[in-house]
């Protein structure tokens, strides 16, 4: 008999057990639910994420294994550092926290992608991240150039854990600089991992690494367990001065 998920009713904000999770599709847990704030805080929480298309059921996955990115095995190769170099010495070159987070998810949603028809970033979504932005719970990467938008990230954070959700890129390597910078600022903090959720070569070329849902669970727990406030992000450190320095880069030279 074919397996079904769990269907979630919008009141009470319960999940089932996430070892009850699919396997084929690898993940899928549940659907239904509603995308407030209580529902998508409690699933990050337990490392669910919702994750479907447009007219859609709200379908809410936990897959295993999972992908995620220890802060200090991050690969800086030798291109990026040359890219990071040369942008941080250009007039009109900088990254910023939280300036244009719904900038960057509408980015992340337009963006062509070359192994992905369409998007899942859809208004509905939008309204609902926009919204924990506004709480302190979302936040943003922005690369800038002359004042446009040319890359940046978004995410999700609780406690000391970053779950990443989207990235784009309008100019060469600024999705990868995004991520360097904050990295860089999440390791100031005392972070170190971000959720990367499923793996991709590109995410791969960065340093990240699957780890089974049992293992990604007990590490999430560990880190949801470190108080930070949810408040909006400003760049606190020299990030490229931090990413020239990271410790992984000479061992990322020699598998340049």
């Amino acid at each position: 008999m074919t397996q079904m998920p769990y269907w979630l009713d919008p009141q009470p904000v319960v999940f089932p057990p996430t070892h009850l999770a699919l396997s084929d599709p690898d993940g899928l847990l549940a659907m239904g639910g509603a995308l407030t704030q209580e529902w998508i805080l409690q699933a990050y929480s337990k490392g669910i994420f919702p994750w479907f298309n447009p007219g859609e059921p709200i379908l809410w996955w936990t897959p295993d294994p999972r992908s995620v990115l220890f802060i200090d095995d991050l690969k800086i190769r030798r291109s990026l550092r040359k890219t990071i170099k040369k942008m941080a010495g250009m007039p009109g070159f900088k990254v910023t926290l939280d300036q244009d987070f719904v900038g960057v998810m509408k980015n992340c949603a337009s963006i062509d992608r070359k192994d992905q028809a369409g998007t899942w970033i859809s208004d509905e979504m939008l309204t609902a991240y926009t919204q924990l932005h506004q709480s302190g719970h979302a936040h943003s990467v922005e690369v800038w150039q002359d004042d446009e938008l040319v890359g940046g990230l978004y995410g999700i954070s609780i406690g000391k854990m970053f779950f990443g959700e989207s990235m784009f890129a309008k100019a060469n390597d600024a999705s990868k600089i995004a991520l360097v910078a904050l990295s860089m600022q999440l390791k100031a903090w005392g972070f170190n991992m971000i959720d990367t959720q499923i793996e991709t070569e590109h995410l791969k070329s960065m340093g990240a690494s699957l780890v089974s849902r049992l293992v990604f669970e007990a590490l999430l727990q560990h880190q949801l367990q470190q108080p930070f406030p949810a408040m909006q992000w400003e760049m606190e450190i020299d990030w490229v001065k931090a990413a020239m320095d990271h410790v992984y880069f000479q061992k990322a030279l020699n598998e340049a």
